[in-house]
């Protein structure tokens, strides 16, 4: 009895076999009363299709593959009795003119540590979770208490966050090791998700995991599928959230991988202007073929219900819905009205978010959208994407911009700031200052900074503050939060070793009570999305480059007053208008010295007078340092 049945190739043909990573790839199975392994795999236009691997001593003619009646297209089969546990394998695929190929498993659910390029058998349904009360309040969470909570992430690259020195197996600290370390660090910091980089199976350590050849697979790197799946269950039974990067936008040539899997195009486009990005030298997959669409849905949902993972950041959406995208005239192919946007790409999008967030309650889709694309996170029916939240890039690269300037010329370039503001509610947004800012030349946070040290330090601290206080869920890269001075390299580990140095460790505390703040105070994230949670009380004052809001939460119960001066000029007479007849408690001084400010002495307190301020009625003066941030509740 085949273990792939007629059934299974009918779901798989309409791209709704959501589970099909169960039935395809190798799985322990019985057939005639033996114990052994079932082999399954779609690749309809081989000639002959055989298992090698370490239970037959790579004997390539011992194991053929039977190809599975006209109902089961393209899938050929075998049982194996007797093969072991992480036993190694891999398909040799005989194309029709004749050309051997040996292709890993595109369903593999382990593989062999690199630069080997097998896959290994592996029971991924084993583990014992211990996280029922994570996932049952995750459950319950309507999509409204989603975009109601916080959400601060810290960015991870599990490979060089901390390293053992000198070790030859490049010194990566195992998911086990990271579940020991960087969950009560992530914890101690405040932040509510950590964001891993380069968790599905990838050959090439540099390119960070972003061209993936195991899409069901947790890279060997770091340890075992059940090490993986611990580390996990840590982080909820710690009240962390986990979001994995997913590249559904494209894949590598690697002669193992997906490209021309049976001889010719199966998982890219065959048409070379549709199926291949020329900067990136990688392949784009078919979004026109059910199958290929049911294998990346399906690793979708492989992550987020077998490994309980919360949430997906979804890499190079753009690249994906347009045509065009980084190609020249002569490069690409219009869709069947004559534009630049790919149909199938959108088909997808609404398919795969809809799909992953309505059987999965709580979780969700992050669009890393890089342009204009209207509904992004709007609903399906609506012609929207469906994604939860898209990653603001229009507001990162105007707060860099505006960052990198001489206060001198701030005054200038006010508006860079606040413009995001304008088009806030177009979308559900994350801030985000990620990995991809400081890398290829573009500097650390703090080295983007101007000035000599202790103003990089004065101006990374505004800037930081400005980012936790601005409306949308949050996002920083790993090592900025203790202004890493060089920039990041996957080669080696953060420079812990500059906490030690003072100006280093008083921005770590800076930043750690911003995110405290942040997580304490539902006027942070409560009305993300709307103008009722958010109002300016001078957006204008370009002249000094001072910026003041109000950050409102649902109840108009302790809102918060933000205060910032992006500029070396201290001003003793600082007047601010504020919304109410209120006392003012100061929560947050970038003067305490505990940050390293200069302040011995200051008010805690401050009372609204009847005095006219920035159009508003009522104010208060207060003692405004250079660079100074202050976060009043009222």
């Amino acid at each position: 009895m085949s273990n792939f049945t007629e059934l299974d190739s009918y779901l798989f043909g309409q791209s709704t076999h959501y589970e099909i990573y169960k039935k395809l790839g190798a799985h322990f199975g019985i057939s005639k009363g033996k114990k052994g392994v079932y082999f399954d795999v779609w690749a309809p236009h081989a000639k002959e299709v055989f298992v090698i691997g370490e239970f037959n001593d790579w004997n390539e003619t011992s194991h053929e593959m039977i190809k599975l009646g006209e109902k089961q297209s393209g899938i050929f089969e075998l049982f194996v009795e007797g093969v072991k546990e992480e036993s190694l394998y891999k398909y040799l695929i005989i194309t029709q003119d004749g050309r051997k190929l040996y292709k890993a498993d595109p369903y593999a659910s382990y593989a062999e540590l690199r630069p080997g390029t097998a896959s290994a058998i592996y029971d991924t349904s084993k583990f014992k979770w211990t996280d029922k009360k994570w996932m049952s309040e995750r459950e319950k969470k309507t999509e409204d208490d989603v975009y109601k909570s916080p959400m601060a992430i810290y960015e991870c690259h599990p490979g060089s966050w901390m390293r053992h020195p000198g070790r030859e197996d490049d010194g990566f600290y195992t998911y086990e090791e990271l579940a020991e370390k960087l969950i009560p660090y992530v914890k101690d910091m405040g932040y509510t998700h950590i964001e891993l980089m380069g968790i599905s199976e990838y050959p090439f350590d540099g390119s960070w995991g972003y061209q993936v050849t195991g899409y069901f697979a947790p890279t060997s790197r770091y340890g075992k599928p059940d090490e993986f799946a611990k580390f996990v269950n840590e982080c909820h039974k710690n009240g962390i959230g986990i979001i994995l990067d997913w590249v559904p936008a494209h894949f590598p040539k690697d002669a193992h991988g997906l490209a021309d899997f049976d001889g010719e195009p199966l998982y890219e486009y065959a048409d070379t202007r549709k199926g291949e990005h020329p900067d990136w030298g990688t392949k784009i997959f078919d979004y026109s073929k059910n199958e290929v669409k049911n294998f990346l849905i399906a690793s979708a949902l492989m992550w987020v219900e077998q490994y309980h993972i919360d949430g997906l950041r979804v890499d190079a959406v753009a690249s994906m819905l347009y045509l065009d995208y980084g190609k020249q005239n002569g490069q690409w192919v219009p869709n069947i009205y004559g534009g630049n946007k790919n149909l199938e790409a959108v088909e997808f999008f609404k398919h795969i978010n809809t799909v992953v967030l309505g059987r999965n309650h709580g979780t969700m889709m992050i669009a890393e959208e890089s342009t204009a694309w209207p509904k992004v996170t709007g609903k399906a029916p609506d012609d929207g994407l469906n994604f939860t939240f898209k990653w603001n890039m229009g507001w990162m690269h105007d707060f860099l911009d505006y960052m990198k300037l001489d206060p001198y010329f701030r005054k200038n370039n006010h508006n860079k700031m606040t413009f995001a503001m304008s088009y806030n509610e177009s979308e559900k947004y994350i801030l985000v200052l990620s990995h991809d800012e400081v890398v290829h030349l573009k500097c650390s946070m703090i080295n983007k900074m101007p000035g000599l040290e202790g103003d990089k330090f004065k101006n990374l601290m505004a800037g930081y503050a400005y980012m936790m206080g601005h409306p949308g869920k949050k996002l920083l890269f790993m090592g900025q939060e203790f202004a890493q001075l060089q920039e990041w390299s996957e080669k080696r580990e953060l420079d812990w070793y500059l906490l030690e140095n003072p100006n280093h460790k008083k921005i770590h505390d800076w930043f750690r009570e911003l995110l405290h703040i942040y997580r304490e105070n539902p006027a942070m994230y409560e009305l993300d999305h709307s103008w009722e949670g958010f109002e300016w009380i001078n957006a204008n004052d370009g002249d000094r480059s001072i910026f003041s809001f109000v950050r409102k939460s649902e109840d108009g119960k302790n809102n918060l007053l933000f205060v910032i001066n992006f500029t070396p000029v201290e001003r003793l007479d600082y007047r601010v208008g504020v919304l109410e007849n209120k006392t003012y408690k100061l929560i947050l001084n970038s003067e305490d010295p505990k940050f390293g400010g200069k302040l011995t002495k200051t008010k805690k307190t401050y009372k609204a007078e009847k005095k006219e301020c920035d159009n508003k009625e009522y104010s208060f003066a207060y003692p405004l340092a250079a660079y100074g941030v202050a976060v009043f509740k009222y």
